[in-house]
């Protein structure tokens, strides 16, 4: 390790070493790029899961490759006599069909023939004269580019000749992934141009240099475009297509956390310039003072991350793979490649606050060295008032609510989401998502009878079959995603279980929606306890000891309900959502425990280096001097950059991004300053049991 270190730093192997990192990255972004990545977020349900049977059973019914977009149309008041002719054309006793409606305009798009005609059906008029609704068949599409294509024309099309006082919306299930795909599109080049401004902003506070924030930029900036292709490499290795919400995610911690590094790296490295003339005597040092506590924090979140290797959904596989591999880029980068860019420098790259060789380093006398001292005076008393603080926060979390429609999943509502609200509100809310049960084909009326029977459903009808099985369409009252459509998912399903020989599987949005939820519970039981134990185990390993560990551990956790308390209080008295999203509770967890105990590693790691000359008491107190600005300036801006995932589009990411980035601001700002320094005066040498006697970690 140390000749490694020797040749990163080294007068004339530093450039070597950018040499062949600039190398790497031209052959990841070029030669090896990834192939291009879908743009909507998939479920990626296990092949078992009753709604892939059910989609697979599908493919062999006739009409199995149509869908449908549906157009909605709403009135002022009530439809007028002109407006419904309008709507609905004429009956024509000649061919027994309604003429001259607004069906025939969607002709050219339909997918279903009559007399071997294209054909799409009349307008149905809801009771109360209000809101009419039109059926397009459609030929399916697995390319997002054609759907959305097809959508704008229909759009288009639904406005022609439309009269005053109407207002057309275009839904359905090809609206709605036309829309997901419309406000994915461009959303990655939108993120990073978000984080690389704040980054750069904060590096500039930070460094208060014109010039040296654009080095760290630099490199982790480059390490996000390598840490793309190669983690969407990765994932294809394991037949997994990462989608636009990986992507988003994967930008946000490689940035986050390779600034991290860069920050504490830097910090490390000002201080060796005071006692170091050879700058690069000066990085090889900090490269060891910095390093253990760098590789133990990108191990714990690279670590916390593979756990959901093991998730059933293939959309958290996917982002367990893509993101671990990049927080590994990341680490590469901070532990190689910057010191080598920092290191070919002269000291003036700090400019106008350059280190100069014998200089006292004044932050053992700042502001953080006296709150050290005064935590250490009284820590019972600041220790119970800290958990307080966060006992106090989580008390928010009460009540909470997870799970939204599909109606509410939209930061700011796309047209399909207003056209299901209105259709909502004159039909059945199912309308437009029929449940679908496959059963086989002599028990389809016994399954009709049975499913009518239900509470919730509205009505049931079969649609289509072959030699073997039937498929029935159940229109639900409760609105797609709601707990009452939910519930009527598992009342079909208990009560269809009952019809002898008919075999019934229940599938459709809500079904899939309701296996989601079911699947994120099971990914939750495997996961939260694999990170805790992964978590711990690398402390342990880093610390050689476990009442420190179990102390960290206990503070990341509690930060994390403490966060989840704050957001939720956010949630539903500021912005007005109503709940959290499936996999908020799994990932915010995830990154706050992960991303949340580095901070304590930086600090802890660095605390047991001081002790080994100074004291627990002592060591503790410089080390929270040390390396207080250079900590707090990375939670800052870490949790700037979570908050970045604001301007995505998704709910789900929007309160991941406000949960981590609140659960981040307490780590740093109360846990690790207060808190964290405080459990340590009250055990004193005990903070390092089994421990006896001190060595600092090592790196080299």
């Amino acid at each position: 390790m140390n000749r490694l270190i020797s040749f990163i730093t080294g007068r004339k192997t530093a450039w070597a070493t950018i040499v062949v990192g600039f190398i790497l990255a031209a052959l990841a972004l070029g030669p090896f790029r990834a192939a291009t990545t879908e743009t909507n977020p998939t479920n990626g349900l296990p092949s078992d899961s009753e709604t892939a049977l059910v989609n697979e059973a599908v493919k062999d019914l006739p009409g199995a490759n149509s869908t449908a977009a549906v157009v909605v149309y709403k009135s002022d008041s009530t439809f007028t006599d002109s407006q419904l002719e309008w709507l609905q054309g004429t009956f024509n006793p000649i061919v027994q069909l309604p003429t001259g409606g607004v069906n025939e305009q969607f002709t050219e798009f339909s997918n279903a023939e009559v007399n071997g005609e294209p054909f799409v059906p009349p307008a149905i008029v809801s009771e109360d004269n209000t809101t009419a609704v039109v059926t397009i068949p459609l030929e399916k599409s697995d390319e997002t580019e054609v759907v959305a294509e097809r959508i704008k024309e229909i759009r288009a099309t639904a406005q022609e000749g439309l009269p005053s006082g109407i207002t057309t919306y275009v839904t359905g299930p090809e609206g709605f992934q036309a829309d997901l795909v419309g406000v994915f599109a461009g959303a990655d080049f939108t993120l990073l141009l978000f984080t690389v401004i704040v980054v750069a902003v904060l590096l500039i506070v930070t460094y208060r240099s014109p010039v040296l924030w654009i080095v760290p930029l630099l490199v982790v900036g480059t390490a996000d475009g390598v840490a793309g292709q190669v983690g969407r490499n990765v994932a294809t290795a394991f037949g997994i297509v990462p989608d636009g919400s990986v992507t988003g995610i994967l930008s946000v911690l490689v940035f986050g956390a390779g600034t991290n590094y860069a920050l504490l790296l830097i910090a490390r490295y000002r201080e060796e310039l005071l006692r170091n003339e050879d700058r690069h005597v000066a990085m090889a040092a900090a490269l060891r003072g910095a390093g253990p506590a760098i590789i133990a924090s990108g191990s714990t979140v690279t670590l916390a991350l593979l756990t959901l290797t093991l998730a059933e959904l293939g959309g958290n596989r996917a982002l367990g793979l893509v993101c671990a591999t990049g927080i590994v880029i990341a680490m590469i980068a901070a532990l190689v490649f910057l010191p080598a860019s920092l290191v070919v420098f002269g000291r003036g790259l700090f400019w106008p606050f350059v280190p100069k060789l014998g200089a006292e380093n004044k932050s053992l006398k700042g502001v953080w060295g006296k709150l050290g001292r005064g935590v250490a005076k009284r820590p019972v008393i600041i220790s119970i008032v800290g958990f307080g603080i966060l006992f106090a926060l989580a008390l928010g979390a009460t009540g909470i609510k997870v799970g939204l429609s599909s109606t509410e999943q939209f930061r700011v509502k796309p047209e399909a989401v207003y056209g299901q609200e209105v259709l909502a509100e004159a039909f059945p809310a199912g309308a437009t998502t029929p449940t679908i049960v496959i059963v086989n084909k002599d028990s389809a009326d016994k399954a009709i009878a049975a499913a009518e029977s239900v509470g919730g459903v509205a009505s049931a009808t079969e649609v289509s079959q072959n030699d073997s099985i039937a498929r029935i369409d159940v229109i639900l009252d409760g609105e797609p995603g709601s707990e009452e459509a939910y519930q009527s998912i598992k009342d079909l399903r208990t009560e269809l279980a009952t019809v002898d020989g008919a075999d019934a599987l229940v599938g459709g949005l809500d079904a899939e929606q309701l296996d989601v939820r079911t699947a994120y519970a099971h990914d939750q039981m495997i996961v939260i306890p694999l990170i805790l134990l992964l978590v711990f185990g690398v402390l342990v390993f880093l610390l050689r000891a476990l009442v420190a560990p179990i102390l960290l551990l206990l503070t990341v956790v509690a930060s994390f309900f403490a966060a989840q308390g704050a957001a939720w209080l956010l949630f539903t008295n500021v912005l007005g959502i109503p709940a959290l999203d499936l996999s908020v509770f799994l990932f915010s967890f995830l990154f706050l425990v992960a991303l949340g105990v580095d901070y304590n590693i930086f600090l802890v790691a660095r605390a047991q280096e001081e002790a080994v000359h100074f004291g627990t008491k002592e060591g503790m107190i410089r080390a929270l001097a040390t390396t207080g600005g250079v900590i707090t300036s990375a939670g800052i801006l870490l949790a700037a950059v979570f908050a970045v995932l604001g301007v995505l589009p998704l709910i789900a990411l929007y309160q991941i991004g406000i949960i981590v980035g609140i659960g981040v601001l307490l780590d740093t700002l109360l846990v690790r300053t207060v808190i964290v320094p405080a459990l340590a005066f009250m055990t004193g040498d005990k903070f390092w049991w089994p421990r006896k006697k001190l060595t600092a970690p090592k790196f080299g």
